[in-house]
């Protein structure tokens, strides 16, 4: 996996996130490839927040893998700067390669970089393999998650 290169997004892989974001069973139900309109203005929103960082991990010029990584500062925990990972995606070619553990190590160590204390990251509950995928690379299923839809 030598040749991989993890960057930041740029608008022109929008096409190729959206597509794996639609390959997924979840996916499936809420977006659409149709318009790429609200996925492009997104990323200008997440391009304009020193806080976000949405990265595509890209191999021979091709996009196979995404995540978002959020940086939130905060006074709990004495004042600590947590991250979220968010919206990981492989391709589904590319999955049972190493690529979704060399993602998450990269966020990993860019939370480090950034002075972060505390990695965590929410999980649909019907995607128990990626339980044990999170599982095995060092997290603990310590909360519970709630949401609500506005």
């Amino acid at each position: 996996m030598a040749d991989l290169e993890i960057r930041a997004t740029v608008a022109a892989d929008v096409p190729a996130i959206v597509a794996m974001l639609v390959d997924d069973p979840l996916g499936a139900q809420r977006e659409s490839p149709d318009d790429l309109t609200p996925y492009l203005d997104a990323l200008e929103r997440l391009r304009a927040d020193p806080n976000q960082h949405h990265v595509v991990a890209v191999r021979e010029g091709r996009v196979i893998g995404t995540l978002q990584l959020t940086l939130i500062p905060g006074l709990s925990r004495k004042g600590a700067t947590r991250s979220i990972i968010e919206a990981v995606r492989i391709h589904a070619a590319e999955r049972g390669n190493g690529l979704g553990t060399q993602l998450i190590e990269w966020a990993i160590e860019e939370s480090r970089r950034q002075g972060c204390q505390l990695v965590q990251l929410t999980s649909d509950a019907s995607r128990t393999d990626a339980h044990r995928f999170y599982k095995r690379l060092g997290f603990e299923a310590s909360h519970v998650g709630f949401k609500l839809a506005l």
